[in-house]
C-alpha cells in the first residue's frame, strides 16, 4: 500500500468518528444537552441489541476468538500491574490512576474505530473486544474500588443477559426469527453513532484543573496497554491479523465510564474527569499513529 493510499484509509477512518464527535461537541456547546435518558437507554437497550444481534448471527462462533479475548484480557489486566507501582511516584491513589490505565473507551471509540478500519467483517471482533473489557471493568474494576462489591450483580445487567442469551444462540445453532432479526438489529445499529455522540456531548465538561495528570495520563494509558499487547504476541503468540486488532485495542484512551464510576464511589471523581476526557481529546493523536502501523 503506497503512503498516499494509506493516509487517505487512516483519514477515512478517524475523520467520520472525530465528525460525529465535533457534531455533539458544538451542539452542546450552542445548546446544553443532557444524554442522562440517552445513555441509559444505550446501555439498557442498544447495545444488548448489538451484541445479541452480532453473538446470534450465523458467522459467530466463540471458539474463534478465545485467542484474543486472553490477549485482551492480558492487556486490561497488565495495564494496571504496569501502572500500579507509578502511583507512589505520582502521589495518587491507585483506586484514581490505576482502573482509567485500564479499563478502555472500547465502546464509544473502538467499536466505531475497528469497523471503520477493517469492514464490517470485523464487527464481531470489535465487540468480543468490547465484551471483554466491560466484564472485566464490572467484575475487576468495580472490586478494585469497593472489595465488599456485590459481583452477582453483574449478571443483572442487559449486557451481560444478551451476552449470555447470543452466546447459547450461537452454540446451539439457532436461528432467530426473521421479522425480530431485523428489529433487533435496527436496534442495534443506533448504538454505535449514539456512543459517539455521547462522547462528543462529554466533552463539553472537560476539566482541565487536572491537565498535567491529564496528559501523563493521556500517553500512559496507550503506552501501558501497548507494551502488554507486544509482549503477548511475542511471548505468547498470535496471528497477525489478530495482533493489529489487538493493537487497536490497547492504544484507546480510558473509557467514560470511569469517570461515571469514580463519582459513584467518590474516588476523586475531579481527577478521573481530568484523566478520562483530556486521554481521549490526545487519543485524536495517537490512535492515527497505530493506524499508520497496523494497516
Amino acid at each position: 500500500m503506497d503512503t498516499s493510499t494509506l493516509f487517505s484509509q487512516i483519514f477515512n477512518t478517524v475523520f467520520p468518528l472525530a465528525s460525529i464527535v465535533l457534531v455533539a461537541f458544538f451542539y452542546a456547546r450552542v445548546r446544553p444537552t443532557d444524554m442522562t435518558v440517552a445513555n441509559r437507554l444505550n446501555i439498557s437497550v442498544f447495545c444488548p441489541a448489538l451484541i445479541f444481534s452480532v453473538m446470534a448471527s450465523k458467522e459467530f462462533h466463540i471458539a474463534q476468538y478465545v485467542d484474543l479475548i486472553l490477549a485482551a484480557t492480558a492487556v486490561v489486566l497488565g495495564s494496571g500491574l504496569l501502572v500500579w507501582p507509578l502511583c507512589r511516584w505520582l502521589k495518587i491513589s491507585p483506586k484514581t490512576l490505576v482502573p482509567p490505565m485500564m479499563f478502555n473507551n472500547s465502546g464509544n471509540l473502538g467499536i466505531p474505530l475497528i469497523v471503520l478500519a477493517f469492514g464490517e467483517s470485523a464487527l464481531p471482533i470489535a465487540v468480543v473486544l468490547f465484551l471483554t473489557e466491560n466484564v472485566l471493568h464490572f467484575t475487576v474494576g468495580m472490586y478494585l474500588l469497593n472489595p465488599k462489591s456485590n459481583l452477582l450483580n453483574v449478571l443483572k445487567m442487559p449486557m451481560i443477559i444478551a451476552t449470555i442469551l447470543g452466546l447459547i444462540w450461537s452454540l446451539q445453532g439457532w436461528t432467530v426469527i426473521p421479522a425480530i432479526k431485523v428489529s433487533v438489529d435496527m436496534m442495534g445499529q443506533i448504538a454505535i453513532p449514539l456512543m459517539l455522540f455521547a462522547l462528543g456531548v462529554r466533552m463539553t465538561n472537560v476539566d482541565f484543573s487536572e491537565w498535567k495528570l491529564g496528559v501523563l495520563s493521556g500517553f500512559l494509558c496507550p503506552l501501558s496497554g501497548l507494551i502488554i499487547a507486544v509482549l503477548w504476541y511475542y511471548l505468547v503468540g498470535m496471528s497477525a491479523e489478530n495482533f493489529a486488532y489487538l493493537l487497536i485495542f490497547a492504544c484507546l484512551p480510558p473509557a467514560i465510564l470511569n469517570y461515571m464510576v469514580a463519582e459513584l464511589y467518590q474516588q476523586e471523581p475531579h481527577k478521573v474527569a481530568s484523566i478520562v476526557l483530556i486521554s481521549n481529546l490526545m487519543s485524536v493523536g495517537i490512535v492515527p499513529c497505530v493506524l499508520f502501523y497496523v494497516l
